[in-house]
């Protein structure tokens, strides 16, 4: 995965496509903090949380520049997510995510909300990159209740 960053990086210098070598940079500038913060060299998985991280936080900032009225914000944070999209392992579907939600359920069989860390741990293990967890937490919270 990080190579195929360093490639796109790369590629975006050659074609001076200033917007994507912008949001690679930023990638890639994350990638690189957090293996100096963790002292090892991440692996896909990892990458991909990293990715999702930087996915959530632009939707976060979407909707603030929604209350702004700040349209030229949104579109440009909007083709940022696109580009970021494209390193993100295909998303499941609402009815396959909660397929494997109910098969959760099915396996830890939880009593309370007291296991909501369980669920969400073998949730997150199951689905991480391929569904929004917000959706996820939201959907097991109310499976709890």
């Amino acid at each position: 995965m990080k190579e195929r960053i360093v490639n796109d990086l790369k590629e975006a210098m050659k074609a001076q496509n200033k917007e994507l070598l912008s949001v690679i940079r930023m990638v890639k500038g994350a990638i690189s903090l957090e293996e100096i913060n963790t002292k090892k060299e991440l692996t896909d998985d990892e990458v991909i949380s990293i990715i999702a991280k930087q996915i959530k936080t632009r939707k976060e900032s979407i909707e603030e520049f929604k209350k702004g009225g700040r349209q030229d914000l949104i579109d440009q944070t909007n083709r940022e997510i696109e580009i970021l999209s494209k390193y993100m392992p295909e998303q499941l579907s609402v009815e396959e995510v909660n397929k494997i939600i109910d098969d959760i359920f099915d396996l830890i069989k939880p009593s309370s909300m007291a296991d909501m860390g369980k669920l969400m741990g073998l949730a997150k293990e199951k689905l991480n990159g391929r569904a929004d967890m917000s959706y996820v937490s939201k959907t097991i919270r109310e499976k709890l209740n």
